[in-house]
């Protein structure tokens, strides 16, 4: 069985910084691209940004700037530093990777979803 656990979000001053983190177990073969998305009240679930196993990133123009994705293969993990939030980054944040288990294909998997609150 492969798990998705990220920590836990908080309540931050606008301008402030945050740091999420997304640990991936179970019976891992490989994982290949690792994302961060966020679902605020009302909204579609949107991508916030992408790292692939190499490095590779992409970013919402909406976070470019601000966000750092980061990832440690190691330790199959990713990261997201949030840096100058603001309001509108208010939302429930999930992680999600792509991954190829022993016994099973190339799937994607979510984490259970994390709330980051951004006061003004």
């Amino acid at each position: 069985q492969v798990q998705l656990v990220e920590s836990e979000g908080g309540l931050v001053q606008a301008g402030g910084s945050l740091r999420l983190s997304c640990a991936a177990s179970g019976r891992i073969f490989r994982i290949d691209t690792m994302g961060w998305y966020r679902q605020a009240p009302g909204k579609q679930r949107e991508l916030v940004a992408t790292i692939t196993s190499g490095g590779g990133t992409n970013y919402a123009d909406s976070v470019k700037g601000r966000f750092t994705i980061s990832r440690d293969n190691a330790k199959n993990t990713v990261y997201l530093q949030m840096n100058n939030l603001k309001p509108e980054d208010t939302a429930v944040y999930y992680c999600n990777a792509d991954i190829i288990g022993f016994l099973t294909r190339r799937s994607p998997y979510w984490g259970q979803g994390t709330q980051v609150t951004v006061s003004s």
